[in-house]
């Protein structure tokens, strides 16, 4: 401990943290441990510089109102089909991305770090029970889609599953409590995202949460590039032969997992980073947006655009800011063991929010000054690795099929939208194998009997409607 006490001790004082020194100095030989811990993990020449920068005033808002000047739609989109040639284009996509799941070159990765705190849900969101009929969860349904993935293209697919502190204990109990749902658990993977310590915006001194800890959150979905370099899942996915990954997050009930469409416009353009999104139902739609900034592909945050931005159009009379980040993606596992380069190569953004925090006084402080928030959050985003790709690509994806998450309690992207949108597409399929359903009854169907309408067809007219995973309620 004496040397660990002297390395910590030695970067308090060069870095000013008087504060954080003189508590470290009253703790007893256990909490000092602790605290010592969480000290020798911390970039503090990092954070320092994060503060200064911070503390310039309006430089970074100055910068996102220049790049929203210069933000035009994306050029290269392969949009939906819309002609038979179109359809063909991606018949042959979706052959390529098979093979390519065939062959076990794909992995899925879900990023399942946040709680269902906005649904009033206290645990993992992915816990959320969201089936029309069944109130299968969030997490069942993504199983059972992997399953059914398997099932098809006789091949494994890793499933790597990111967590946070917050998520980590409940999710993999309750995995372990269901059975992992049937899959192998060796192929399943959970890895926690970092975290990252509050900064006192006045001072750039750090704050503590309790006398033996630092104030800590999430370091963001961008936390995923060092998370799995960390846990060894980088190394592992090479080993196995993966190159491509499959990203999606865990609030999407409707996510094709595995889009062998959306796989193969990757491989067929040898894509680094690719991006599903959808068009906004409005200007002001609280989405974030794809654009292209000096010949880079870019997001920019629905937060970042005025009202009248956001509807700006081209010289053709169409939006500019039409391309709504879905949050599926697909990388190549060389980009992203590229993105480890160095630490990690994406940028740390800056939050100015309220963070209780433990007084001088050792009683806890709860800011609530809206104006002026006391502290300084870091995370990263994932779709910061954008710019970064030497070759990126955007494909359309069907809205009203695929993008149908759960993020608010009531009104859009809610649980009622939700299984309503589960609902309507059990429906329509159903519809097409020629089985008319009552307005009344509610349906839901398993991955595992059909992932699409074509397969359900087939189910039916193999097992009839009595199966089970087909279920009218």
């Amino acid at each position: 401990m004496a040397n660990l006490q002297s390395e910590v001790v030695e970067k308090l004082n060069q870095f000013g943290q008087c504060r954080l020194l003189s508590h470290l100095q009253s703790l007893d030989e256990s909490n000092a441990l602790n605290l010592l811990r969480q000290l020798q993990e911390v970039d503090f020449e990092m954070l320092r510089t994060i503060w200064q920068k911070g503390s310039a005033g309006t430089a970074s808002t100055e910068s996102a109102a220049d790049r929203i000047s210069r933000a035009k739609a994306p050029a290269t989109v392969v949009r939906q089909p819309g002609s038979n040639n179109d359809l063909q284009i991606w018949s042959r996509a979706a052959e390529t991305g098979s093979a390519a799941l065939n062959a076990g070159k794909v992995a899925v990765i879900t990023v399942a770090g946040g709680q269902g705190s906005r649904l009033g849900f206290d645990h993992p969101k992915g816990m959320f029970p969201i089936g029309p009929v069944t109130q299968r969860t969030l997490f069942q349904i993504f199983a059972e889609q992997i399953q059914a993935r398997r099932n098809l293209h006789h091949a494994d697919i890793l499933w790597l599953i990111m967590t946070s502190a917050a998520t980590h204990h409940e999710t993999v109990t309750f995995f372990e409590s269901h059975g992992f749902f049937g899959l192998d658990p060796a192929s399943v993977h959970f890895f926690q995202q970092g975290s990252l310590p509050a900064i006192e915006a006045a001072s750039g001194e750090l704050l503590l949460a309790e006398p033996d800890s630092l104030c800590l959150s999430p370091d963001g979905h961008g936390g995923l590039v060092t998370a799995l370099q960390k846990a060894g899942l980088l190394d592992l996915l090479k080993q196995r032969g993966v190159e491509h990954l499959f990203y999606h997050q865990v609030d999407n009930p409707t996510v094709i997992m595995c889009d062998p469409a959306l796989l193969g416009f990757h491989i067929q353009q040898q894509s680094q980073l690719t991006t599903n999104v959808v068009r906004k139902v409005s200007p002001t739609e609280r989405m974030g947006v794809l654009a292209d900034v000096d010949g880079r592909t870019q997001i920019i945050e629905y937060s970042e655009l005025t009202a009248e931005q956001a509807a700006s159009e081209d010289e053709a009379g169409q939006w500019i800011f039409w391309a709504g980040n879905t949050a599926i993606h697909v990388f190549s596992r060389e980009f992203l063991e590229q993105l480890t380069e160095g630490g990690c190569r994406l940028p740390l953004h800056v939050a100015r929010k309220n963070v209780a925090h433990l007084g001088n006084d050792g009683q806890i402080v709860k800011p609530d000054d809206p104006a002026h928030p006391n502290a300084m959050k870091l995370e990263r985003f994932i779709f910061d690795a954008l710019p970064l790709a030497d070759k990126t690509l955007i494909v359309e994806g069907n809205r009203e099929r695929e993008f149908n998450p759960v993020k608010n309690r009531d009104g859009a992207d809610s649980p009622t939208t939700s299984r309503d949108a589960l609902n309507r597409i059990a429906r329509e399929w159903l519809n097409l194998a020629g089985v008319d359903i009552p307005a009344d009854k509610s349906v839901e169907i398993s991955p595992l009997v059909a992932m699409d309408a074509d397969q359900l067809a087939a189910s039916i007219a193999q097992h009839g409607l009595q199966q089970p995973g087909l279920l009218i309620g």
